[in-house]
């Protein structure tokens, strides 16, 4: 039994990294823009539905969507496509602006306090599987992780603006001489990210049961460890990389002695380390990393 909690604790944490990994490399594939501003894309829709609490769940989780996906689109529209030509440099330090601004006026217009929210209440009880006690929300998170990771696989693989974020993310130059559509695709990798932030902000704070705002940065951090783990620019690699990452924080949280659990984002970075010494380029490195756009 007490494997079975195990396995789930770290398929849900590791589907939760993943996802917003996913929405990282998005941007990272087709921009080479490192987005510190997604921790605001999880943040915000997480206050939406804090806004929306007394509503009916299905309203609450389509309004922190559609803010998500706004949110993202007017972000790059505004502060990222300006500077489309500038160098990797000026797009980081825009990325750190537009993340500090967005969370200062968050602060100015709700106040820094912690609120409670329950998103998804209806998942707070234990469910039974023969004899083994497990989480419903915790089954939850892996199956809709599973899911949308599936449905982003199937759009990448069999649509068409699917198959140009495929092109652009190996050769970015080379897909626009061939008629790929640079704002489209780059709009529609946004909204993509928004989308999958906004799905991390309604599961994150059902885990949690509060929102602040700097709720979504602690796991964007551990979000780009895992992208860079994975390989910058791969898409299986953000993947794989956040489903590493939640296994061995799930199981240095299981497995190290209490005294030195507090700790366990130090051991964390230790192992990402060791993994970085052994293949310093990612487990998937992407091909033809460079700059581009």
């Amino acid at each position: 039994m007490e494997f079975v909690q195990i396995l789930l604790d770290a398929l849900s944490v590791g589907g939760l990294y993943a996802l917003t990994a996913l929405g990282i490399g998005l941007i990272f594939s087709v921009m080479r823009l490192a987005n510190f501003a997604h921790a605001e894309f999880v943040t915000i829709p997480a206050y939406a539905l804090f806004a929306l609490s007394g509503q009916p769940v299905m309203v609450g989780i389509v309004a922190a969507a559609l803010v998500a996906v706004i949110l993202a689109i007017v972000t790059e529209r505004i502060a990222f496509r300006p500077l489309r030509n500038a160098d990797p440099a000026t797009m980081l330090i825009a990325s750190f602006a537009v993340s500090m601004l967005l969370q200062k006026l968050l602060v100015f217009s709700v106040g820094s306090r912690v609120k409670t929210l329950d998103p998804l209440p209806m998942l707070s009880r234990p469910i039974w599987i023969g004899s083994v006690q497990v989480s419903a929300l915790k089954l939850v998170t892996i199956t809709v992780c599973c899911l949308l990771l599936v449905l982003l696989t199937l759009f990448l693989r069999k649509t068409r603006y699917g198959l140009q974020m495929r092109a652009a993310a190996e050769n970015f130059t080379m897909s626009r001489l061939v008629g790929v559509r640079a704002n489209a695709v780059i709009a529609i990798a946004f909204a993509l990210s928004g989308v999958l932030a906004a799905v991390v902000a309604v599961l994150f704070a059902a885990q949690t049961g509060f929102v602040q705002p700097r709720f979504g940065l602690q796991l964007v951090i551990i979000a780009f460890v895992a992208t860079v783990i994975g390989g910058l620019g791969s898409l299986e690699g953000a993947v794989a990389g956040g489903f590493l990452v939640g296994i061995i924080s799930t199981l240095l949280q299981a497995f190290l002695p209490p005294d030195l659990r507090p700790f366990r984002e130090a051991f964390l970075f230790v192992a990402v380390i060791l993994v970085l010494l052994v293949r310093p380029q990612g487990l998937f490195p992407a091909r033809g990393l460079k700059e581009r756009v």
